[in-house]
């Protein structure tokens, strides 16, 4: 395990594993970076970090895909692994094993030390400007320049008891203004309907390139309450290093390569949207949202501005939310001590899959009556109603034959396994606005169905093997066919 503490020493990993390649020629700040993010996904190359992009200060660079799937076909989840202090080449289910025993460990409180590399430039008055910056238009129908793609928004209760470190899309208005989601059901809004009933704004920091540790944690989603940075802390083993802003009471990542200060209106005055979102849709809906003011922006020298460009999966909504929620779900199932084996949300699905796997035995795990079809009811009372499980309008419970992160596998289990109309499980609740597949009431109202898909196979002994190599063969016959025919 190797803890990096800036996006820099990051990038020398990747840059060792050749799944970073600088693009020194020049490049277009309009949406030339973003497009070439964008394919980057698509083809799995490695991230792109810009050095030479039109109209941009000298020094200043762009990083594109920042924990995206890796470009490495022995360790796709390297990036991942690498943000979170693990291996590169753990597996998927390493990665949530991983993240949902660090929420049973006592969380690792940061250090506040007296200065740190995020602050070795600082903006104040006019000079604190987003035209300093050339912030990427990411998609063409999008309704702005996006400020925030890969950033940390940190945000504290007025009474300084809860501060919470999420990702938000943030656009910008001006070289002063900004404006993004911050939406009653997410932890950002919970926050600022606060600072709202006092008749304050809210202040906060927009934190662009700390350590790679930290946007992955600020998309987890946390239990309400949870300090993001004492769960980094327990994930990775020590504390992180954090710093005073400086025009705010606010902590921010001390080696953060660019960190933009303000506060937040207490009305939702300003016009956010269009953008490209996680499913893979554009849709050209606006909201009504509240108005980020600038008012300081610090950086390190030559920073590094990070940028995610949304859409089809797998990209970094994918890798954050499918990983992270997967770890969240796995964590309460075994909370509540139900026989689960592991649980994925496969990224293709953009998010909208989770799949349990139990064990072969399972049935002896539990209460002599319990079915199948009771298994499926507990998984969906439960994460139905967690915060993690809200993302997933439908759940796959499988036997752990089937490795979750294989496609392929899983589209044979669900194929073969889920009956036509029969053994699933269904409850209403609270539906998300990226669930495409609902209808425009169910949208209206935040209200709609969720599934569990019973695919469990019959009891040990009464099931068929399967036709496989690994199954249909000896061993030995097995060797023999891999030395002479790999």
């Amino acid at each position: 395990m190797k803890h990096f503490t800036d996006l820099r020493g990051y990038l020398d990993a990747l840059r060792d594993l050749d799944d970073l390649v600088v693009v020194d020629r020049e490049v277009d700040g309009d949406m030339e970076t973003a497009a070439i993010t964008r394919r980057s996904y698509e083809v799995r190359s490695p991230a792109p970090l810009f050095t030479n992009i039109r109209g941009a200060r000298p020094g200043f660079r762009i990083l594109g895909a920042p924990a995206a799937m890796s470009s490495r076909e022995d360790m796709p989840y390297a990036r991942i692994a690498l943000s979170l202090g693990l291996q590169p080449d753990s597996t998927g289910l390493q990665i949530v094993d991983a993240l949902a025993d660090a929420q049973t460990r006592e969380p690792i409180p940061p250090v506040v030390v007296e200065s740190g590399p995020c602050q070795e430039n600082v903006l104040l008055g006019d000079d604190a400007t987003l035209d300093s910056f050339p912030i990427p238009i990411v998609h063409e129908k999008d309704g702005g320049r996006y400020a925030n793609t890969w950033g940390a928004l940190i945000v504290q209760t007025p009474d300084g008891e809860w501060t919470n470190w999420s990702i938000a899309r943030v656009m910008k208005i001006d070289g002063k203004r900004m404006t993004g989601l911050v939406a009653d059901g997410q932890h950002i809004g919970h926050v600022w309907n606060q600072w709202v009933e006092i008749g304050k704004p809210m202040p906060y920091a927009l934190v662009q390139g700390a350590e790679p540790g930290v946007p992955y944690v600020a998309g987890f989603p946390l239990p309400d309450g949870a300090y993001d940075a004492g769960f980094l802390g327990a994930l990775v083993g020590e504390p992180i290093e954090l710093v005073k802003a400086k025009t705010v009471d606010l902590l921010v990542p001390a080696t953060a390569e660019v960190v933009i200060e303000g506060h937040v209106s207490i009305e939702r005055d300003a016009v956010e949207g269009p953008f490209g979102e996680a499913a893979g849709y554009h849709p050209m809906e606006t909201s009504k949202q509240p108005t980020f003011h600038v008012e300081a922006i610090t950086h390190r020298n030559d920073p590094i501005w990070p940028l995610v460009a949304e859409g089809r999966p797998p990209d970094e909504y994918h890798t954050v939310t499918c990983v992270g929620a997967a770890s969240q779900c796995l964590a309460r199932l075994r909370e509540v001590k139900l026989p689960v084996s592991t649980v994925w949300s496969p990224m293709d699905s953009a998010g909208m899959w989770l799949v349990v796997t139990v064990p072969p035995n399972w049935r002896e795990m539990m209460d002599p009556d319990t079915t199948s079809d009771t298994l499926a009811q507990y998984i969906g009372q439960t994460l139905f109603w967690n915060k993690a499980g809200l993302y997933f309008p439908q759940i796959f419970l499988l036997d752990d034959d089937i490795d979750p992160t294989d496609l392929a596998e899983v589209t044979w289990a669900i194929a073969t396994r889920i009956h036509p109309v029969s053994k699933r499980v269904q409850m209403d609740s609270v539906i998300l606005p990226l669930f495409v597949s609902h209808t425009d009431i169910e949208y209206k109202r935040g209200w709609g169905p969720r599934v569990v898909f019973d695919g469990l196979l019959a009891p040990i002994g009464e099931r068929m093997a399967h036709t496989s190599f690994a199954a249909s063969y000896p061993e030995e016959l097995q060797r023999k066919v891999i030395e002479n025919w790999a």
